[in-house]
């Protein structure tokens, strides 16, 4: 049966599709490798997943900040939306690791103190340590997004999203122009690994607490902080080339410009206009990329370019009425994204890969992870999210005039952003 209209169903059901997708790239190497060998070079599945969850998240996430107004409920929502289940599930596969079920992943020559410090702070991509799970690299620039996010929003700058997006966008395609090609963690390689784990944990925390302070100009300095720190780890220390993680934020703030256009706060003409901007600089500094080990202009192109034409049927479907298992599979999506490739880890580990196509074990593979991840949301997901929002909207946090932000003042005919059905990512 469909469900009724909702205004952010949609953002569900391309959450679950894109869950799925990612979950399929990954399970292929297993279940599907000949079938994997064939569609890679024209169709990159994980890049199509990931662009879709970040053109979503680009979508939603500043909206959660600006309609509460306050950046410390902000951070306080995304803490207890992120990080019970991604530790939960980083703690089951290091359990695994150590019972022998699930290989352990090479910390090479760095300590694993550095190692856990860095995943703490959940930019361990872009601090140059290896990731605990394969997926775990695409939440760094998520994070490194929310820091943008408050940095543009303590400065309030907050509303020049799409002139934001075509920036980076542009930056992307100049830098494979101009032929930049910057060693992957240079910043790493250069200071040290600890070093800069360590001063970059320190500079986030300090980044956070003072951009949810009550006095304005610490307000200021923690949000500029921390948005220096990303702008500086994502060019110089990823291990994606320079100019994907450039795309990667660019498709970010582009999502949040659709949103503004959507709820009047820009226009639907600017938007399109930074719209064929950033897709126009992402297909040509992939195709100037050329076709490297691992990396294949024409199946990036492709999933980049039905990435967003997914999203966009998906807002073109905003009023539509979506199917319930779809909306379904959006809220089970962040335990799809998480539990699958350790599930993926215990599979390759006590029974090994398949050499030929088993399309049956690809299936049964999914009906294994599918009640797994609604007891992950039931028992893990949904409580936290119900204590962060709790806590949030404590007095004195989120409501309360010495507190919270209210740009009103500079945006005299903007409307209030409506406030994300209870189980969104806000």
């Amino acid at each position: 049966m469909p469900d009724g209209p909702s205004r952010l169903g949609w953002l569900d059901a391309l959450r679950g599709i894109a869950a799925l997708v990612v979950m399929f790239d990954h399970s292929s190497y297993t279940f599907m490798p000949e079938f994997r060998r064939e569609l890679m070079p024209e169709f990159n599945t994980s890049r199509y997943g990931i662009m879709v969850f970040f053109l979503v998240s680009g979508y939603i996430v500043p909206a959660s900040l600006e309609r509460r107004g306050c950046v410390r409920a902000f951070w306080i929502g995304r803490l207890f939306r992120v990080y019970p289940l991604w530790a939960a599930v980083v703690a089951a596969a290091l359990v695994a690791g150590v019972l022998g079920i699930a290989e352990m992943p090479d910390f090479g020559r760095q300590g694993a103190v550095t190692v856990a410090v860095a995943h703490i702070t959940m930019l361990q991509e872009l601090l140059g340590t290896p990731n605990l799970l394969l997926v775990l690299w695409t939440l760094s620039y998520e994070m490194a997004f929310y820091l943008l996010v408050v940095a543009l929003f303590t400065v309030r700058l907050h509303q020049r999203s799409a002139a934001v997006a075509v920036t980076l966008a542009v930056a992307s395609a100049v830098s494979v122009a101009a032929g930049v090609v910057l060693p992957v963690s240079a910043l790493s390689d250069m200071v040290g690994t600890g070093p800069l784990v360590a001063v970059t944990s320190v500079a986030m925390a300090v980044a956070i607490c003072c951009a949810s302070a009550t006095s304005p100009v610490l307000r200021v300095f923690g949000g500029v902080l921390g948005g220096v720190a990303a702008l500086v780890l994502i060019p110089f220390n990823g291990t994606v080339p320079l100019w994907e993680g450039l795309v990667i934020l660019a498709v970010m703030f582009l999502g949040t410009a659709v949103h503004r256009a959507e709820h009047g706060r820009s226009t639907w003409r600017r938007t399109a206009r930074a719209g064929a901007v950033v897709a126009a600089c992402a297909m040509g500094s992939a195709y100037w990329h050329g076709d490297v080990s691992h990396f294949t202009r024409r199946g990036w192109i492709t999933a980049f370019l039905l990435a967003v034409l997914t999203f966009g049927a998906g807002l073109a479907c905003r009023r539509r009425r979506i199917p319930r298992l779809l909306t379904g599979l959006g809220t089970l999506s962040y335990s799809v994204y998480l539990l699958h490739p350790l599930l993926l880890a215990v599979f390759d580990h006590t029974i090994g890969r398949r050499r030929q196509d088993h399309p049956f074990l690809e299936a049964a593979f999914l009906a294994v992870l599918l009640p797994l991840c609604l007891l992950t949301h039931r028992y893990i997901e949904a409580p936290s999210q119900t204590w962060g929002r709790k806590l949030a909207h404590r007095p004195g946090i989120d409501g309360t005039p010495h507190v919270r932000m209210d740009h009103s003042a500079v945006q005299p005919k903007e409307a209030p952003l409506q406030a994300a059905v209870p189980h969104q990512r806000d």
